[in-house]
């Protein structure tokens, strides 16, 4: 009698045991795909010093400064016209690294434009693209055009 209840026993714990194996699988799937996402996300390091100093046919510099921390990105930016003319805007702002390997970010000038912004890696440089949202003083918008291809001057 001793056996058949040991038998009993042993089966119960061996279904109990293959009954859970899907949940552990789970789980286990579960934690390894945010750890991945984590790791996707802030695999693309864009934390670095950037420009164009050629700017608008060699008459002006764009400049950007880009520090991350996981997903999030600080960003600063600053123009202006080689000989002093015109308008010199600097601009901060914040952003994130999307699941597409850019990031998107607004920021806000020193003349109090406002707009976003979107950076896409490019070698060993970046693409970046801006839009202003508010405009406070239109002599800044030369500065803030689409797809301007900065490249890295500075170490990471």
């Amino acid at each position: 009698m001793a056996d058949s209840y040991e038998l009993a026993a042993s089966s119960s714990n061996r279904y109990s045991a293959r009954m859970n194996m899907p949940r552990v699988a789970l789980f286990v799937s579960i934690v390894l795909l945010a750890a991945a996402s984590d790791v996707f996300s802030a695999g693309q390091n864009f934390a670095g010093e950037y420009a164009d100093k050629n700017f608008l046919n060699g008459q002006a510099v764009f400049q950007m400064s880009l520090e991350q921390s996981g997903d999030t990105v600080s960003v600063w930016f600053s123009a202006g016209y080689n000989d002093g003319h015109g308008a010199a805007p600097e601009a901060d702002g914040t952003g994130k690294v999307t699941d597409k390997g850019t990031v998107q970010f607004k920021f806000r000038d020193s003349s109090k434009n406002a707009g976003t912004g979107r950076i896409v890696p490019a070698g060993e440089g970046i693409i970046v693209s801006l839009k202003t949202t508010r405009v406070s003083d239109s002599s800044c918008l030369e500065f803030y055009g689409q797809k301007m291809r900065l490249k890295r001057v500075g170490k990471e």
